[in-house]
């Protein structure tokens, strides 16, 4: 037990050092200012960048809305009251689509839900319509020391807009404060000959927009996209009149107006004439591509920040700056309102879903480990999980040659009384078993009498009938015949056990039974 513990008291010492070596060396280290050129949008961060505002805004407000921690191929799979009607993808995700992720998500789509969008580079395949494909192109883009607590840099330079007709998704906007950054959409036709200027697949190429001069290189990219203007003024100018509805040619006659069933269609003095009666197959099939093209909601002259169009039965909304969405940027202007309506209002009170799947915090991440990070506790874990690995491999090692096992005997007393009266029985030997008794009994009326035990028997006899009462002569003829009996006279079984009958007897006629006297004085105070 002193081996143990003082192997206890070393572990406890040990532990109480690595507690006190990790308290001292530990350093907290301050939070890390969030950069726009590498934003967290997760609904879980509080931070400028992040969009735990417009989250919690919305349940609060009554919303159905949830964090979406699997692939987007359980979206399908979902159970009917758990199932998500609108999925909101916000920011540059930290995890990539994969090819059959997209592939999921827009097949979910065109089943009739409603993915939003938020971003300045949307992945390219989630902005493709039925006819229609939707390409980002980017007016600048932020130097990598831009803070995204820093407002007034990100919003110099860019003026509030006014949505360009009203629609479900601008109600009640009256103004959105957009930032510097925000990238334009441009919609084109599938197919369509490239020579017209439009770019139709991916985003704009980075040489384009990357900055080169002035502090955050925005003078070079309004320049560029002065030119980029010039340059394509008369071969996109149809594509971005379709973008933006801000088209000063009426339509051709084949043309027909909006038929969609959404209150996102524009007012009837913007629609085109009906076609003619004599319109042929070909003019139906431009019609139906022309009622199913991207319908502009907020733009400039540069080109729409925000657009929606149908894919199947579901439809899809984009909105080319994260700013307005943001912890920093949703409380300005009319923000928050075209928030709302973007997110909450795409399909009524349907479950809306954030995607924290692709932020970097599926379910797939240990919780623990998660909720410990950047703290002392996971090193303090690994360290007492050595210490354990370290006791358990030395407790099962000897350092010295083997020890034979210990043998146990099993046997009880009363397994020797019985195999040495079976000995004895077998051997006829009475006289050892009276022996055996009389000895131990001849031993306790000598201290019952209060004479030497070497005493004679009569000496003995005396003594303990003079103490008792009991005669003298019927104990000293007991005394002599098991004498005789132990000295070699013949003897019965019948007389042994005789005897030993009359030596229990007289122990206890006179209390002097050994057993009965070691429990007496067990019971003493």
């Amino acid at each position: 037990m002193r081996g143990r513990f003082s192997i206890i008291v070393f572990v406890g010492a040990l532990v109480v050092l690595l507690v006190a070596l990790n308290a001292a060396s530990y350093v907290r280290v301050e939070r890390e200012a969030e950069l726009e050129f590498r934003p967290d949008r997760s609904t879980l961060n509080a931070g400028p960048s992040g969009t735990r505002a417009l989250y919690e805004f919305l349940e609060e407000s009554g919303r159905r809305v949830m964090r979406w921690r699997e692939p987007p191929a359980a979206l399908a799979r979902a159970p009917e009251g758990a199932r998500p009607s609108t999925f909101v993808v916000v920011g540059r995700t930290r995890v990539e689509f994969k090819p059959e992720e997209v592939r999921s998500l827009l097949e979910w789509v065109e089943a009739g839900g409603h993915l939003v969008v938020i971003d300045r580079t949307p992945h390219a395949s989630l902005m493709e319509g039925d006819v229609w494909r939707v390409s980002a192109q980017v007016v600048s883009l932020p130097q990598r020391d831009v803070r995204a607590d820093d407002t007034e840099v990100l919003t110099t330079g860019a003026p509030q807009l006014a949505p360009v007709q009203p629609t479900l998704l601008t109600r009640d906007v009256a103004s959105v404060a957009p930032s510097r950054y925000a990238s334009r959409l441009v919609a084109s036709r599938k197919g369509e000959d490239e020579s017209a200027g439009v770019q139709t697949e991916g985003i704009a190429p980075p040489a384009t927009s990357t900055p080169a001069a002035g502090e955050d290189g925005s003078d070079t990219a309004q320049e560029n996209a002065g030119e980029d203007d010039d340059a394509t003024d008369s071969g996109a100018g149809a594509n971005d009149e379709v973008a933006t509805g801000e088209s000063e040619t009426p339509p051709a006659p084949s043309e027909t107006p909006d038929t969609r069933t959404t209150p996102d269609a524009a007012p009837p003095s913007a629609a085109p004439p009906p076609p003619p009666a004599d319109a042929s197959a070909g003019d139906e099939t431009e019609a139906g591509a022309q009622s199913s093209a991207p319908i502009s909601h907020l733009s400039d002259e540069r080109g729409a920040l925000l657009l929606d169009f149908t894919r199947g039965r579901g439809r899809v909304i984009v909105l080319s700056d994260p700013f307005i969405v943001a912890n920093r940027g949703i409380n300005r202007a009319d923000n928050l309102q075209l928030a709302a309506n973007i997110v909450a209002g795409a399909k009524g009170d349907g479950l809306i879903a954030f995607d924290e799947f692709h932020q970097g915090r599926g379910t797939t991440r240990n919780r623990f480990a998660a909720y410990f990070a950047g703290t002392p506790v996971l090193a303090m874990c690994a360290q007492l999980f050595l210490l354990a690995a370290a006791v358990v491999w030395t407790r099962g090692r000897r350092f010295a040659r083997p020890l034979p096992a210990p043998r146990v005997d099993r046997r009880s007393k009363l397994e020797f009384v019985a195999s040495m009266a079976e000995l004895q029985q077998r051997a006829r030997a009475f006289d050892l078993a009276i022996e055996n008794v009389y000895g131990r009994t001849r031993r306790a009326l000598a201290r019952y009498g209060g004479t030497d035990v070497s005493a004679p028997r009569a000496a003995i006899a005396a003594a303990v009938a003079a103490r008792s009462g009991r005669s003298r002569d019927e104990i000293e003829s007991l005394m002599r015949e098991c004498e005789d009996a132990i000295n070699g006279a013949p003897v019965t079984p019948r007389q042994s056990l005789a005897l030993v009958a009359g030596l229990r007897e007289l122990e206890r006629a006179l209390g002097i039974r050994m057993r009965a006297r070691e429990i007496r004085q067990a019971g003493r105070p």
